[in-house]
């Protein structure tokens, strides 16, 4: 899978957290309730965003798997997770949390998903949970891995999965010749195949209602205006990059867009999150 930056992940963190969906969020933590220590394994943790968001939703134990391919960003993790935490000590490989009250493990692991969706089970997790990471898949990974957990009775919360129903204000002549571009450079092989981009989320609920769960899905976009000028601006320019690197847009017009979008007065990027849960 490509790689990200700590500094990137660090910059949208803050809109990712504004977006994700309470609805969705609230039935993640009624269904783990009723566990003394849930266990959850993040897939593309990064430096633990997912851990931050949920963990203040959830029971005063938990255990987190914090899984990615990049030894980087998983040391980022560590020593970010070490700094805001209330307390934090090293338990062998594992890292020992106390996090607003709450009694965190937290443990690393790499694992070559491409090759083996069913890697979480490993860990025998509770809940398999991701952000922004199914669109980086197939399609046929996205069903592969549907089929694992289903088989495993394995509840899974996918957010922040792109729908690619984006906006930018005002609008501009090259919208969307630029869209198109950005959504054929999505679908290129990220190290799972062909990616599904905006189609995963409904790939990935059909898939798991077709095995058995139960699925929520609930809209998670970005609204973004004048507080994120940042991210806007690195949007703006990753946008571009990707169109110009997939071709077919008028190297004046992307010029103009790009230049144009870095000052957007707003823009909606959209998301999906879903839940599911066995539902037998």
């Amino acid at each position: 899978m490509s790689g990200f930056s700590p500094d990137w992940l660090a910059l949208r963190e803050t809109a990712d957290r504004r977006a994700r969906s309470p609805a969705i969020d609230g039935a993640v933590a009624a269904a783990l309730a009723h566990l003394v220590e849930p266990r959850i394994c993040d897939l593309g943790a990064g430096t633990g965003a997912s851990l931050r968001a949920l963990a203040p939703l959830l029971g005063p134990r938990q255990h987190w798997v914090l899984m990615d391919h990049d030894p980087a960003l998983a040391a980022a993790a560590r020593a970010r997770l070490s700094a805001q935490a209330d307390a934090a000590r090293d338990d062998g490989a594992d890292l020992v949390l106390d996090w607003g009250g709450r009694a965190l493990r937290v443990s690393f692991a790499a694992a070559d998903l491409a090759a083996d969706p069913a890697a979480p089970l490993a860990f025998a997790p509770d809940l398999v949970t991701a952000s922004a990471f199914f669109d980086l898949a197939s399609a046929d990974w996205c069903r592969a891995f549907a089929a694992a957990m289903a088989d495993a009775g394995v509840m899974v919360h996918a957010a922040l999965t792109c729908d690619g129903a984006d906006e930018w204000l005002p609008p501009h002549p090259a919208d969307l010749a630029v869209h198109a571009a950005f959504k054929a450079h999505q679908a290129r092989d990220k190290g799972f195949g062909r990616a599904a981009g905006p189609e995963a989320a409904a790939i990935l609920a059909g898939a798991l209602t077709a095995s058995g769960h139960a699925v929520m899905v609930d809209e998670s976009p970005w609204r973004l205006g004048p507080g994120d000028r940042a991210l806007i601006a690195a949007l703006a320019d990753g946008t571009a990059g990707a169109a110009r690197e997939q071709g077919g847009v008028d190297p004046d017009a992307l010029a103009s867009w790009q230049a144009a979008r870095r000052q957007a007065a707003s823009c909606r990027i959209g998301h999906l999150d879903l839940f599911a849960r066995p539902s037998r």
